[in-house]
């Protein structure tokens, strides 16, 4: 059967709400630095409200599935994507800048919850800090699972935080089961320590269940309890025969179709660390989905995400094949990097301003 979308997300659908704070604001809020809190509505929008009085914040749809979704559609890739929204203001956005990027959104619209969103406080060094409120995203259910675009998808991308509530959970692994059932390939994201530490017992099923894992050195050290991040890829490997396994400056070393590689990471200034796992992942599976091979894959996706921690935002702004087709280290990889053959999506994500009213 031919299929329609080369890669499907699932995830939770939010609105980010970036703002750029010094660290004693930072403490001031007791968040958890580099890290993802989980808090309902009241809490979010006393945190907003405290934050507005001295800050404009940049509004974009985002979330970690969809970022990578995103990425991928901006690279030439034929995305989708499932979730949930709110019948309100924030979810028309969401909705409209999916229509623009051309990626099949599957989102039921939630009528008494408004859609999620995530506050990103970006320090001085670059580092990002979230909170977030799921809102009507965490009313998606394994009712509301779009069978037929499972059925159309290559791959099933699904990310940790999806784990994070029972609907969610429950959810993520009928879409796994019903992808492995219908010969869809899955590639699961660990998302953050705290998923992993919280939500142990998920992923070790998954583990079980997925054709590939993408992760940080943190996350996987937090899942094997450890602080060696040489053992805690070793241990991956030896559960799951495809893994991504990213190191912040350091590059990443990835294990995918039989091929080891360390892979360097790319010269930037870094300035918002947002997103930088997902652009890895949009971009290191279109290289996979499109015949670049495990190691030039690598090399752009590592490229990309040096791109995206240089500005703010978890949405690359510019053009996305100059991303990954210009600067890689050729000679490392031994191949050429001109010429893929598929053009890439034209339309640009750009943040919003956000103020109080909006």
């Amino acid at each position: 059967m031919a299929r329609s979308l080369q890669l499907l997300g699932l995830g939770n659908a939010l609105v980010d709400i970036e703002f750029t704070v010094r660290d004693e604001e930072l403490r001031a809020t007791g968040l958890r630095k580099g890290g993802m809190t989980l808090v309902d509505s009241a809490a979010q929008q006393t945190l907003l409200h405290t934050l507005l009085l001295n800050h404009r914040g940049r509004l974009s749809s985002g979330g970690s599935a969809a970022n990578t979704i995103v990425a991928f559609a901006q690279f030439g890739g034929t995305g989708g994507y499932m979730s949930a929204l709110g019948q309100d203001e924030h979810g028309d956005f969401f909705a409209g800048e999916f229509a623009q990027l051309g990626i099949a959104l599957f989102a039921e619209r939630i009528t008494n919850e408004p859609t999620g969103t995530c506050v990103v406080l970006v320090t001085e060094d670059g580092e990002r800090t979230m909170q977030t409120c799921l809102a009507a995203s965490d009313c998606f259910n394994r009712a509301m699972l779009d069978r037929r675009a499972i059925e159309h998808a290559e791959w099933l991308y699904v990310e940790g935080y999806k784990l994070t509530s029972p609907h969610g959970a429950e959810a993520a692994r009928e879409a796994i089961y019903l992808a492995r059932k219908e010969g869809v390939r899955v590639a699961l994201s660990f998302s953050d320590a705290f998923v992993v530490t919280s939500c142990r017992e998920h992923i070790k099923f998954l583990l079980h269940e997925v054709d590939m894992v993408f992760c940080n050195d943190r996350e996987a050290c937090a899942y094997f309890d450890t602080d060696n991040p040489n053992d805690a890829f070793a241990e991956l490997c030896g559960q799951i025969p495809n893994v991504v396994f990213t190191l912040g400056p350091h590059g990443s070393m990835v294990r995918v179709e039989g091929v080891q590689a360390r892979i360097p990471a790319y010269p930037t200034t870094v300035v918002d660390t947002n997103g930088a796992g997902d652009m890895y992942a949009g971009a290191f599976l279109y290289g996979l989905l499109h015949g670049w091979g495990v190691e030039r894959s690598g090399h752009a996706a590592s490229s990309a995400a040096a791109q995206i921690v240089a500005q703010y935002g978890a949405r690359y702004h510019g053009d996305h094949r100059r991303l990954i087709g210009n600067g890689l280290d050729v000679q490392r990889i031994g191949e050429s990097v001109v010429g893929n053959d598929s053009p890439p999506n034209p339309a640009r994500s750009s943040p919003r301003e956000f103020s109080s009213d909006l």
